[in-house]
């Protein structure tokens, strides 16, 4: 059964009420629009003549009725402006219901409404549209939250009420975009970024493709994944973790530089920088290797950033973060000996569990060597890297898909790029030897039989692309989200996605009730 509270009940009536008068709440008509607030707060005074005959639409905001004119707030896409309504100019003839009963009664703040009228300034210096025509587009039955802002003479804005609420704001997320100030813009810029970064991808000559999401092997990544069923041909299939070994089939196939903008996900945890359903960008390059790859991210990652903000520094919480190339590089080994005093770069794994007892780092029995030294750098070094720094050189044990290092035996040429103390990249020089792969998938299986979840399966199919040849390559992964959050200053990954996933309502309602 519907529970409505009583301005839901209200505004319900109020649609009656207009049904009864012969205006349909919803109608189904073309409104053509020929401006929009920020388009007229701009550009207004300098040309006013343009802005003779506007037609323009979005929500009402605000209201101030007194007597037979009333000012109120239109907000469209882009902004507000402010609108003066006269009874008698939208109610030319003896007919002022329009007004009296339609407007001052049974329009409610949230109702998208239409508008034609011209543009003056008034007695106190604000721009706005003095309405010669109203009507109504869509009529909204539920009340928005009341957030205000005030304007000082300096032009620096404040806001009262705003919503804080979490639950509301990423469950509600449409309403949020409505009524807190900032919410579009962040979304705004994570549009910008993932432009401009296709822009600088395919004037370098890169392809962008699609891979399957459903996948009947997941690879490319160490990560559990979610499973499906398959039910017409009667199999289990994987919502696909990473796409890397697809679009490393495609560089076997003859393409030199693909990427993919890839919705992966992952059957794990939830936090601020973790969200089971995320994006990646990834891409590989032939002929390549980890050395150029540093070098191509730097140029991309500083020019997202001078896309955004004009200038290659970004404001993160209280630290000021620079992307200029070139980043800071060192290796694995020496970032965690400069951090605990530790070499740990000759120690098996019997002498890795002695240094985590020593920091106090718990470690499952079931993880193997490269999950272990993945640990102390983790718990150790990760947190420190605050400009963004390439950590370099990665024992042959946490990288399974990565080519063996040129000059340094046991070691690989993979790279992870951090930034304020979290992974935003992760970068090989492929490993291209289908000999040397299967060995490595095989040890993955081996740690998959000690009760690690994480551990990739064998893909015989992939093994089999291998074996006709791929060229030496260069590949990345670069999680979208992340780096959002650090180019719009948002603290939280759900602050960037528009719908986080969240615990489904009826589940959160029962939890609250048990507590």
């Amino acid at each position: 059964m519907l529970h409505l509270s009583e301005p839901e009940i209200l505004r319900r009536q109020a649609k009656e009420e207009l049904e009864k008068l012969g205006i349909n709440p919803y109608p189904a008509e073309l409104f053509e629009i020929n401006a929009s607030t920020t388009d007229i707060l701009a550009h207004y005074e300098a040309n006013k003549i343009e802005y003779k005959t506007v037609s323009i639409a979005g929500r009402l905001m605000t209201r101030r009725i007194m007597g037979k004119a009333s000012f109120a707030v239109l907000q469209d896409e882009k902004g507000k402006i402010q609108l003066y309504i006269s009874r008698d100019e939208i109610c030319k003839g003896e007919d002022k219901e329009l007004y009296n009963t339609v407007f001052k009664k049974l329009l409610d703040i949230g109702d998208f409404i239409g508008v034609k009228g011209y543009v003056f300034t008034t007695q106190t210096g604000e721009i706005s549209i003095h309405v010669t025509d109203l009507k109504l587009l869509s009529k909204s039955l539920k009340p928005l939250p009341i957030v205000k802002e005030a304007v000082d003479e300096q032009g620096n804005k404040t806001t009262f009420d705003a919503v804080s609420d979490p639950e509301f704001r990423y469950r509600q997320r449409y309403a949020d975009l409505i009524v807190t100030p900032g919410v579009k813009e962040t979304f705004l810029k994570r549009t910008t970024m993932i432009r401009t970064i296709r822009d600088f991808l395919n004037n370098h000559g890169a392809v962008e493709v699609d891979t399957p999401v459903l996948q009947s092997i997941p690879g490319g990544a160490a990560a559990k994944p979610f499973i499906t069923h398959h039910n017409a041909l009667d199999v289990p299939f994987y919502l696909r973790i990473a796409n890397e070994l697809y679009l490393k089939r495609l560089i076997v196939g003859g393409f030199d530089w693909v990427y993919e903008f890839s919705r992966n996900f992952r059957n794990e945890g939830m936090d601020r920088t973790h969200n089971p359903e995320f994006t990646i960008l990834e891409f590989y390059v032939a002929y390549k290797d980890y050395f150029w790859m540093m070098d191509f991210t730097e140029k991309m990652l500083e020019a997202v950033c001078v896309a955004l903000h004009g200038k290659s520094e970004v404001q993160v919480g209280d630290k000021l973060i620079s992307f200029e190339a070139p980043f800071k590089r060192i290796s694995i080994f020496d970032a965690i000996k400069e951090k605990t005093g530790i070499d740990i770069s000759e120690m098996d794994e019997v002498g890795l569990r002695e240094v985590c007892q020593k920091l106090t780092i718990h470690i499952e029995p079931t993880v193997g060597k490269g999950k272990i030294i993945d640990e102390i750098f983790g718990s150790t070094c990760e947190k420190s890297c605050i400009q963004p720094t390439f950590i370099i050189d990665y024992p042959v044990e946490m990288s399974p898909l990565t080519k063996k290092h040129r000059s340094k035996p046991g070691l690989v040429e993979r790279f992870e790029l951090m930034i304020n103390g979290k992974e935003v990249a992760n970068a090989y020089s492929e490993l291209n030897d289908p000999i040397d792969q299967r060995e490595r998938f095989e040890e993955q299986v081996k740690l998959m039989e000690r009760g690690d979840e994480e551990a990739m399966f064998i893909d015989n199919d992939f093994l089999r692309a291998l074996e006709y040849g791929m060229p030496p390559t260069a590949g990345i992964g670069i999680g979208i989200d992340r780096l959002c959050m650090l180019m719009t200053n948002q603290p939280s990954i759900q602050d960037v996605l528009f719908f986080p996933q969240m615990r489904p309502e009826n589940v959160q309602n029962e939890a609250q009730k048990e507590n």
